[in-house]
């Protein structure tokens, strides 16, 4: 048994919580809003009163918040993780965040004693409840070792990708293909809706064909009911190819398609989408359409 902190009991951080003491470790969640921990305390996990009150004591302190400016203020802020861990804590960052920022906040934490690594994952909602994550993660390679039970106890793929901020790295490279799905798979419900196509039966013989994706499987049924029940929202993928975009630059290649994909997300995201599942992309192209 390990003594874990969660910080960040979100629709990702919760479930993965929960499978954590499910695995038989000891986890002691924080989230600003209280409520929150409620599945983890129903679980068998504690619910702290504050990051400090997760972090004390821990062995290992697990993070799955929004950005980077979050990550940033756990670990770093007043009373955050760095205050208070001990040195040798492993610290676990499970958010998608910016690899410069991680590159950063590895060093610091490298400084103080403490390991890291940056571990973002994929598979959105389903992922997490299922303990299905893909998880891509950057860091020393003993520190990933020691990680292990961990992360097998949230995730199915499990790789270890390299030096610190390559987790997050291959995770914007994740983030690039998936949106550029989506806006593929959109434009052929919409294309394919125009001459009146039977739509249930043409993503079942699309689905079995090159076309076929785990896009097309999990995201293909949302778009013909027009349900956008967040898995993972607009907001996020705004947010993360803002990442992808800025990185980029920074490493001097172009991403065309990335480029033209990360503006149409951030037309749903400015027209009040954000909170909707990234699968409502679908609503951008009927707009661009006339259909909406």
């Amino acid at each position: 048994m390990t003594a874990i902190a969660f910080i960040g009991l979100g629709i990702m951080g919760s479930p993965m919580a929960v499978h954590l003491v499910k695995a038989g470790h000891a986890v002691a969640g924080y989230n600003r809003t209280p409520a929150k921990a409620e599945p983890l305390t129903a679980a068998g996990g504690r619910a702290a009163e504050s990051i400090a009150d997760a972090v004390t004591g821990a062995e290992v302190v697990a993070l799955m918040v929004p950005d980077s400016p979050d990550v940033q203020d756990v670990l770093t802020g007043p009373g955050g993780v760095f205050e208070h861990a001990a040195p040798g804590t492993l610290i676990i960052d499970f958010s998608s965040i910016r690899p410069d920022v991680t590159r950063e906040l590895a060093e610091e934490a490298g400084r103080r004693g403490l390991r890291y690594l940056d571990a973002p994952v994929s598979g959105g909602e389903a992922g997490a409840r299922n303990a299905a994550l893909s998880i891509m993660v950057g860091g020393d390679a003993d520190a990933f070792e020691a990680a292990r039970p961990v992360f097998e106890a949230v995730g199915r793929t499990v790789v270890h990708v390299g030096p610190s901020g390559s987790g997050q790295t291959v995770k914007a490279a994740n983030q690039l293909i998936v949106a550029a799905n989506i806006e593929a798979l959109a434009e052929a419900v919409v294309f394919l809706r125009a001459y009146g196509v039977d739509l249930e039966a043409a993503l079942e013989v699309l689905g079995g064909g090159l076309a076929g994706s785990a896009v097309l499987a999990q995201k293909g049924a949302n778009m013909a009911g027009h349900s956008f029940e967040p898995g993972f929202r607009i907001e996020l993928h705004h947010k993360d190819l803002g990442v992808v975009t800025s990185a980029a630059r920074e490493a001097g290649v172009v991403l065309p398609l990335g480029a033209l994909v990360a503006q149409l997300v951030a037309s749903a995201n400015a027209v009040g989408d954000g909170a909707l599942d990234h699968s409502a992309l679908l609503r951008g192209v009927e707009r661009l359409s006339g259909t909406a």
